[in-house]
């Protein structure tokens, strides 16, 4: 069953009022499309004049019904989905910093399946080159020769003089 939301001409006017102080453009296009809807207008002539869809509109409206004008403030839906903290990985990566500093060759899948028993379950490679990248690990291999390095044909050359 459609829930219909009716916001009042005085509730309106006090998003007015916020609107004034508020700087960031997408918190300010819901308030003043809350506003709208408690000045008379309906979902479809709000969303053609802010350009977006009716159903956003209705999402707004029962937001702010629900949480009040908090519930329309900016929340970004990026940022940390990670499954421990820096200090964690860290921690993690300590064993095999380790292994390197005594010149051990240290390699990823080595670290992915540490990482996967500490947090329980299978995780992608992507993300332990993510975690070795926040953590500034780089990416050195041992050459197996010097490439200025003469050839041997030379090299046996030289040492009979």
């Amino acid at each position: 069953m459609r829930i219909i939301y009716k916001i009042s001409e005085e509730e309106a006017n006090k998003i007015a009022e916020i609107r004034k102080t508020i700087k960031n453009k997408m918190t300010d296009k819901k308030l003043y499309a809350v506003e709208l809807r408690g000045r008379g207008k309906s979902n479809p002539e709000i969303a053609e004049k802010l350009d977006t869809s009716p159903k956003v509109i209705s999402k707004w409206v029962s937001a702010y019904k629900k949480g009040g004008v908090e519930a329309l403030f900016e929340h970004r839906k990026g940022g940390n989905h990670r499954n421990m903290s820096y200090e964690e990985e860290e921690k993690i990566l300590s064993e095999f910093s380790k292994q390197a500093e005594q010149g051990k060759i240290v390699e990823v899948s080595e670290i992915k399946k540490s990482y996967d028993k500490a947090v329980g379950r299978e995780t992608k490679p992507t993300q332990i080159y993510a975690l070795l990248k926040r953590h500034e690990w780089t990416k050195k291999m041992p050459r197996s020769r010097h490439p200025k390095k003469a050839k041997d044909g030379v090299i046996e050359a030289s040492k009979k003089n």
